[in-house]
């Protein structure tokens, strides 16, 4: 028996009244997040793109019953993500049966909440794809992915470092 879907709390939260959950399934969240430093390595990570390549991946798998969840802007270091704090109340809700991102960096750059998270979604029998990191947690554990958390936050340690030492060199003063 597959759970109901969507109370109206869970609707006004996310300010989609057309949502139509078909034959009751689950949702399928496209998460897509963007930070202001992402935003310098050009076309590739946009929001436009990682939305084209989620939504292919959905048809191409048959996935249903999509709903888009965006950070634009936000820094994987940081959790309090609107977009993604939504997506996780939906799984609370055990309204959300799969997530799918382009790589598990867009999830999050902080080693230990990727990891919790990963461990919620695992007690709530959420599936997790991260497409370009080959990671689908229907098929198997995946041994690498630690390795590749600790190394997403090691990336989003070194980029800050180094613009805030391009900036310092510049004599300008960045966030305020």
């Amino acid at each position: 028996m597959k759970d109901v879907l969507l109370n109206s709390f869970f609707i006004e939260e996310f300010g989609r009244k057309e949502v139509i959950v078909r034959n009751y399934e689950k949702i399928t969240a496209l998460y897509e997040r963007l930070s202001r430093d992402d935003e310098l390595q050009g076309e590739s990570n946009s929001i436009v793109n990682q939305k084209k390549i989620l939504e292919e991946y959905a048809k191409k798998n048959h996935l249903e019953n999509i709903i888009h969840f965006t950070d634009d802007g936000i820094s994987g270091t940081q959790f309090d993500r609107p977009g993604f704090m939504a997506m996780m109340n939906g799984v609370n809700q055990r309204n959300i049966g799969c997530i799918v991102v382009k790589d598990m960096s867009r999830l999050g750059r902080n080693y230990l909440k990727v990891g919790q998270c990963m461990e919620i979604l695992r007690q709530k029998g959420v599936r997790l794809i991260a497409i370009n990191d080959n990671v689908d947690s229907f098929y198997k554990d995946d041994d690498f992915t630690p390795f590749r958390n600790i190394m997403n936050e090691w990336y989003a340690r070194d980029t800050s470092r180094k613009i805030k030492s391009t900036f310092k060199a510049k004599g300008e003063i960045r966030g305020l």
